[in-house]
């Protein structure tokens, strides 16, 4: 599931004052499309089809730039490769497939209410928070 973004990448990146070199407009492109959570391998891959002189060391620049700004969100699943996407408009949370690697996004309101409350009953008040699942798919005679 895609989350829509405030405002492009790029758009955000200039009210932070970053400069927009070709390359880096490409790798935002490509950020803004991925309906997935690329690891900067996969990112080089999908900018060199569109621009094939950007070198990956651009792309891990790019990366860590949008990161400290808060531009994009830096995520470590089991497999250990860094992945990232846009931040997002509204919080969810990932469901990652242990088979695949595939990641899906899915939001619980049931679920963050739960986590509010039991914050509550501990004293606290949540700040920020990530809950990644790993799953597998059912087979047919898990019921």
């Amino acid at each position: 599931m895609k989350h829509p973004v405030r405002k492009t990448l790029t758009e955000r990146c200039k009210r932070k004052g970053l400069r927009i070199t070709a390359p880096r407009r490409v790798i935002l492109q490509v950020l803004e499309t991925a309906q997935d959570h690329p690891d900067v391998d996969e990112l080089h891959s999908r900018v060199r089809e569109i621009e094939p002189g950007v070198n990956i060391a651009t792309v891990y620049r790019t990366m860590n730039t949008l990161a400290e700004h808060g531009l994009i969100e830096r995520h470590s699943f089991s497999d250990g490769r860094a992945r990232y996407e846009a931040v997002p408009e509204s919080h969810h949370d990932h469901f990652i497939n242990v088979d695949t690697g595939e990641v899906i996004e899915f939001r619980s309101d049931e679920i963050e209410r739960i986590q509010e409350e039991i914050a509550r009953t501990y004293g606290f008040d949540i700040v920020s928070h990530r809950l990644d699942i790993y799953v597998r798919p059912r087979q047919p005679d898990d019921d």
